[in-house]
């Protein structure tokens, strides 16, 4: 049975029962400090703050000179009808995204998820180019932050073309933030997907990847969805990415979305056996999609 990328049958499809996880800040910050190191950390907020009042003379700054040096965020463009802009998600095209142009820089682990629909900018202060729902297929939408700015983050985006970013607001609360300390890193020309958390490689595993004329793309990416798909046998979960085919235009009806997915014969494993997706062994299959969250970065070269 052929599969990838992803069809249209995730339409069908049910949300997988696996939560993600994430680290939130609030909790990382409670393990790692003391209640000593708290009254250290009032102590020298303390002695930052003395330093916002006065200059080295000991003479109170200006409110003038605190905002110049504080460069206050750009306001977002109005968007009179974000019903009419084109929907960021897998199954469209945004042409007029900016494209990213970091791919080999490993993006922090920062994620975002929009409690609503909200518009995706071109640039802070710019036009509105898209909306992004809070859903994605059938997963809420976590998506990598790669640039952070006052009052803005600049995301990957699951549209074509891929590498395609775009900017959001964080000057409401149309945002929740969180953490994945996880990373997929996945090496074509060894066959490898290697799995990190924190720095620290947990996993690798042999797999197989697309085949000459349907190629795995490269590029940063992320984890897009965890569904359970009825119609198919070939793997009890499908991880959708945030990347496309770069041959097929469409499969099976779908828009040729790639993923992470098993495979039940382990003979295209360390080879190019696939239409563009990345099989797995099922162990790998079953650390991908019980413990890392969506939105965690995948890294191909």
């Amino acid at each position: 049975m052929t599969e990838e990328p992803v069809r249209e049958e995730v339409h069908r499809a049910k949300p997988c029962r696996q939560k993600p996880r994430y680290v939130s800040d609030r909790v990382s910050f409670e393990r790692f400090f003391s209640y000593t190191g708290f009254a250290l950390l009032a102590c020298v907020l303390l002695l930052l703050f003395a330093a916002k009042l006065f200059d080295g003379l000991g003479t109170p700054l200006s409110s003038g000179a605190a905002m110049t040096a504080g460069h206050p965020p750009v306001t977002p463009s109005a968007v009179s009808d974000l019903a009419s802009l084109p929907r960021a998600t897998t199954f469209d095209v945004i042409n007029e995204a900016p494209r990213d142009l970091q791919l080999g820089n490993t993006p922090t682990g920062h994620v975002v998820h929009p409690n609503r629909t909200v518009p995706v900018f071109s640039a802070p202060g710019k036009d509105a180019i898209a909306a992004l729902p809070p859903k994605q297929i059938t997963s809420d939408t976590w998506l990598p932050v790669i640039v952070e700015e006052a009052g803005w983050v600049q995301v990957l985006l699951p549209v074509r073309p891929n590498g395609a970013t775009g900017w959001l607001s964080t000057q409401d609360d149309s945002l929740e933030h969180a953490t994945s300390p996880y990373l997929i890193i996945v090496e074509r020309s060894f066959f490898r997907l290697s799995l990190h958390h924190e720095n620290r490689l947990i996993g690798r595993w042999t797999v197989g990847i697309g085949k000459a004329n349907a190629e795995t793309p490269p590029g940063r990416t992320f984890v897009l969805a965890s569904l359970i798909d009825p119609t198919q046998r070939f793997s009890p979960v499908i991880l959708p990415l945030g990347t496309h085919s770069t041959s097929l235009e469409t499969f099976g009806g779908g828009p040729g979305t790639t993923g992470i997915h098993g495979w039940p014969n382990p003979n295209v494993f360390g080879k190019p056996s696939s239409d563009g997706c990345i099989r797995v062994p099922a162990d790998a299959l079953r650390v991908l999609s019980t413990e890392v969250p969506l939105g965690t970065p995948v890294l191909i070269n």
